[in-house]
This record gives C-alpha cells, sequence and structure tokens, in this order.
C-alpha cells in the first residue's frame, strides 16, 4: 500500500521545460536553490520523513527568505503546478511533497530570535521544535510545542499543537501573536491582532490552506530549566486497571500537569531490562509547568499506581523533556495515525481502548491517550479556529511499521480503531493525525463545526483558486456553490 496522491499536478509548461534545464527564470531569481530530478541532491532533498511517502517532485525549491517563497508561489501559480509545502519535513500526511509539481522547502528558513524582555519569539517557517527550544531555554523560556523535537513548528501550529505544556500555557496556536504569509497571489501580509486579523483567527488551527507563513511570532512562558518529569511504565497485561487509575488522577491534577497514557510494547533496547522486552506496557509521562519539589508530590500518584516494570522519572531539563521520545520515530520508518477526541474516559471507553490495543498488528504501535482541558478548554471557541477545543481527552491510533509488505494490516488496524471509537467521541479529529485524511470534507465540518463556513469564506478570500490544497483542505469553491 503506497499513501495516495491527494491531488493530480496540471501542467501547463511545456515538454522541455519540465525537463531538468527548466525554469531559469525561477533558478536566477531564488537566493536559495532549485533541484530537479537527476540534481546533485535531489534524491536526498525529495525524501521525507514518513517512508510510506515517496513522490517525484519536478521541482524542489530551497528557499532562503520571503522573497524566495513568493518567486516560488508565482512560478507555481503562473504554469499551474501542484503545490506542496514543506517545513520542518515532519508530516505523517505526506502534506510536504508531491508527484510532478514544485515543493517549497522552508527548511533553510529556520532562524529563530528571542526577545527575553516580552517573551516575544520570531521563528522561521523551516524551524524545528528542536531549534524553538534551544534557542528559548536560553532564556529559561518556553514556547508550548509538540513531543517530538525534530517536528517542524510551522504544521504542527497551523494544525493546534499539543505538547507538554498544553494544560499550563494552551496550544502552540493559542501562543501565536502574529504571522508573516505569502498568500496564494504571491503577496505578503502580516496577520495579526491589529493587521489581517481575521487570516490570524484562521492560522491558528485552521491548517496551511491560506498561505505560506514565513515567519511566526510566539508568545514564550516561563519553564526550566529543570521540570519535574515523569515516565514510568507499568505492566501493560493490567492495562485496563492502570487506565482507570490514570483517569482518576487526571480528574483531579492542576493545569500544571500535561500527561498522556500510551499502550505498547517495550522495545528490545539496552535502555530496558531484557526480562522486560517485548513486554506490553502503558507508559504513564507527564511533565509539571511549575517547581520541581512541587512536581515531585503532584506527579507522584503516577508513579505509584502500581509496580512499576521501569520508573526513569525525576527532575529533568526540559530539553531533555523535549526529546525523550524522539529515537521513537525515525525517519524513514513507516507511519500512519488517526485521531479523535473522546468525551469522556468511563469504563467502556477504556475497555475499548484496551480492546483495540490488544490487536495492534505491530510491536511498535501505539494507542495514546492524551489528557486535555486546562489552558486549551478557557480560550473561548470564537477566538480561534481550533476545534475540539473543548474535549477531555484525545485518543491517538499510532500505526508505526518498517516493512512496506505490512502497510495493508496496520492502515485496517487504525481505521478499525477509529470506526470501533466512534460512538464515545463527537467526530471531531485532531488534523495533525488525520491518517491521509480520507474523510476530506466530513471530517473537516466535524472538526471545525460552527467554524467550518467562516474558514471556507476565508479561504475564498485568500486562496480562491486553492493553490494551497496539498493539506487538510478546506476547499473554496464551497464559498461559491453557496453563493
Amino acid at each position: 500500500m503506497t499513501a495516495p496522491q491527494t491531488d493530480t499536478p496540471t501542467l501547463s509548461l511545456s515538454d522541455e521545460s519540465n525537463s531538468s534545464t527548466s525554469a531559469p527564470g525561477l533558478e536566477r531569481t531564488l537566493q536559495g536553490s532549485l533541484l530537479r530530478p537527476g540534481d546533485d541532491g535531489y534524491e536526498e532533498a525529495r525524501h521525507v520523513w514518513n517512508g510510506m511517502i515517496d513522490r517525484h517532485p519536478a521541482f524542489i525549491a530551497r528557499c532562503h527568505s520571503t522573497a524566495d517563497v513568493i518567486a516560488a508561489v508565482n512560478f507555481a501559480r503562473e504554469h499551474n503546478l501542484l503545490l506542496a509545502v514543506r517545513g520542518g519535513g515532519h508530516s505523517v500526511a505526506g502534506y510536504g511533497t508531491c508527484d510532478g509539481g514544485l515543493v517549497i522547502d522552508l527548511a533553510p528558513m529556520n532562524d529563530v530570535r528571542v526577545d527575553p524582555a516580552t517573551g516575544e519569539v520570531r521563528a522561521g517557517g523551516g524551524a524545528t521544535i528542536a531549534d524553538l527550544d534551544r534557542a528559548t531555554q536560553a532564556y529559561g523560556l518556553a514556547v508550548p510545542m509538540g513531543v517530538v523535537s525534530e517536528t517542524g513548528i510551522a504544521g504542527l501550529t497551523l494544525g493546534g499543537g499539543i505538547g507538554w505544556l498544553r494544560r499550563k500555557y494552551g496550544l502552540s496556536c493559542d501562543n501565536l501573536l502574529a504571522a508573516e504569509v505569502v498568500t496564494a497571489g504571491g503577496k505578503r501580509l502580516t496577520a495579526s491582532a491589529t493587521e489581517n486579523s481575521d487570516l490570524l483567527w484562521a492560522l491558528r488551527g485552521g491548517g496551511g490552506n491560506f498561505g505560506i507563513v514565513t515567519e511566526f511570532t510566539f508568545q514564550a512562558h516561563p519553564v526550566g530549566p529543570e521540570v519535574m518529569f515523569v515516565f514510568t511504565l507499568h505492566d501493560g497485561t493490567r492495562k485496563r486497571e492502570i487506565l482507570r487509575a490514570y483517569r482518576d488522577f487526571c480528574a483531579a491534577a492542576p493545569d500544571d500537569v500535561s500527561s498522556f497514557a500510551i499502550c505498547g510494547d517495550v522495545p528490545p533496547e539496552e535502555a530496558f531490562p531484557e526480562a522486560i522486552h517485548s513486554h506490553p506496557y502503558v507508559l504513564l509521562a507527564a511533565c509539571y509547568a511549575g517547581s520541581v519539589a512541587e512536581g515531585k508530590r503532584i506527579l507522584d500518584p503516577l508513579r505509584t499506581i502500581a509496580e512499576p516494570l521501569v520508573d526513569f522519572s525525576g527532575p529533568m531539563p526540559y530539553l531533555d523533556v523535549q526529546t525523550i521520545l524522539d529515537e521513537d520515530y525515525p525517519e524513514g520508518m513507516r507511519y500512519y495515525w488517526k485521531s479523535l477526541y473522546l468525551e469522556n474516559l468511563e469504563d467502556a471507553v477504556v475497555d475499548a481502548v484496551a480492546g483495540l490495543d490488544d490487536r495492534r498488528p505491530s510491536p511498535l504501535s501505539t494507542v495514546d491517550i492524551w489528557h486535555m482541558g486546562g489552558a486549551i478548554s478557557r480560550v473561548p471557541a470564537e477566538a480561534s479556529a481550533f476545534g475540539g477545543r473543548n474535549a477531555p481527552y484525545l485518543l491517538g491510533v499510532e500505526a508505526n511499521w518498517e516493512a512496506a509488505e505490512n502497510d495493508e494490516s496496520n492502515v485496517a488496524w487504525v481505521r478499525e480503531a477509529i470506526d470501533a471509537m466512534q460512538p464515545f467521541s463527537g467526530g471531531a479529529e485532531y488534523l495533525n493525525f488525520p491518517g491521509f485524511h480520507e474523510g476530506g470534507e466530513t471530517t473537516m465540518r466535524s472538526t471545525f463545526g460552527s467554524h467550518y463556513e467562516r474558514l471556507v469564506a476565508l479561504k475564498a478570500k485568500y486562496d480562491p483558486h486553492n493553490l494551497f490544497r496539498l493539506n487538510q483542505n478546506v476547499d473554496p469553491a464551497e464559498e461559491k456553490a453557496a453563493a
């Protein structure tokens, strides 16, 4: 099974201009570089993190500036090229590449600048979480981001952004103050509270539909340098008992605690005792966004729910917390993830989660329960496009495997799991874990609810011809149909 291409390129370029000598005008304009099939570096540049995604773009524009991005957008629009945008390059769905079209690669644009007096952080659209964390932690600050440091900040933020600080300081998109955006028309705009505020609203969780963000401005918060972190593996043969106890902990947890429970199998690695290799586990992991001493007291129940298989908990540099899961998601492995917001974690939900975990076809796969709420739920629903803000839990079903011959069974397991959990959800999904976005408009409507029509109108305003369609797409044609 190969990840489906979500659209087919329509090229108006001549056969000659589709050759390796094409696009001399764009190449001369770029401060960065333009790669084509056969060029040195093309093969490396075309590969993306998810090994399921194997695309061959006609051009890869390695952009070094906003001017480069404008030139590449204009070229794609004028030549009717399918356009993909790659930020940090960690998209599970593979949105950052395409067959036969143009990839705008923002990776060289990863500069991060911090104002320690105000806590404002300006970061390029190609920055990763690691880039952001290194710069902000130098001042004892952090921007709420995800839990794998190699993730790009762009796609994460535009889709919401949930991480170790979410219940204390909100989603990544909640901390987005402003953005520099290149529109489908090749214009450079600022989206902020005072300029193009409707665009800022859409960028806060509405995906990459409305333009290419070349620079983000975030609000950072005091965090670290050390935090109390729990990372305890409990016996997965007792998963129902452990998950019920986790539910009870979450019910009383203060906003300083951001945690999740992960069901999986202990990897056969030196970090874990050989006696428990391949044994099922329930990982209870939590970060306390306050004093280490208070965090020890508050988080201790997660360690003592039962006799642990292994316990790596303790005070830890925040930078280490941000990288602790990196090795579990190596580049080139095969990934297929989907999600659902859960209305509760009652016993029937726990039993259903345990059952689908029992059916995992790959020992590398996991079933994750993220505790939401806190600061996320206190942001008014109308303040951003993000959907699912009031759900108490998020279910993530992650298929992770190595061999292509196992694609079908792993993808089928995730889809069957999500179908089985629908009765416990309002139907909304976290769109950074979208599978291959098979649900299309139906999923978008259920996730965004009353915000969806406003997103369609904004899409029609900023990208009326859907140039930016390789994403969790909002189709501007719906605006025309309704008119």
